[in-house]
């Protein structure tokens, strides 16, 4: 969620509620802010009033990128939004042209982006697998078209399009 904390916006990316033994009860939170992208920890006292700012989320898709910055469009009105790799961040070793994303805004700014769970990439580069080395699933590396390097089975060839997780950037299958 999004909050208004000391006249900023922020994101709130973690928080635990504590009951240290015999003291209140507090809230321990990690913040982002929009402005500056700094992060920062806080403590919120059970009786203190947040403000909560609506977020808004919308379906993009990558588009290109443009020197370092990344741009999105939305496919219903073709409306762009440049991203910083700062704020990108390793969903960029899964970004190929037209791969949907789901972005979070606040107050028309973007603040983060959720990928698909899996997405399909191109093998750029395979090297040959050692024949007789079959023991037991045995993997190689294998560079995507993203540049990401992922240990997939010995039978995968250059050219070939294998579907990878997303969360843990790990080969699933084969597409």
């Amino acid at each position: 969620m999004a909050i208004n904390y000391n006249g900023d916006i922020a994101v709130v990316l973690d928080s635990q509620h504590r009951t240290p033994g015999n003291l209140r009860a507090f809230v321990q939170a990690t913040i982002r802010s929009i402005k500056t992208g700094k992060s920062s920890d806080v403590r919120f006292s059970s009786t203190e009033k947040i403000e909560v700012v609506p977020m808004m989320t919308r379906k993009m898709e990558f588009s290109y990128k443009d020197g370092g910055d990344y741009v999105f469009s939305d496919p219903e009105t073709y409306e762009t939004v440049n991203l910083t790799p700062e704020l990108v961040g390793d969903a960029k070793n899964f970004l190929v042209e037209n791969s949907p994303v789901t972005m979070t805004f606040v107050e028309d700014k973007a603040v983060s982006i959720e990928l698909p769970s899996s997405v399909v990439l191109t093998v750029t580069d395979a090297p040959e697998g050692i024949r007789g080395d079959s023991a037991n699933n045995v993997q190689k590396p294998v560079t995507m078209e993203t540049g990401i390097v992922v240990q997939a089975p010995l039978f995968i060839k250059t050219g070939e399009k294998l579907r990878i997780d997303t969360r843990t950037g790990k080969y699933m299958e084969r597409a």
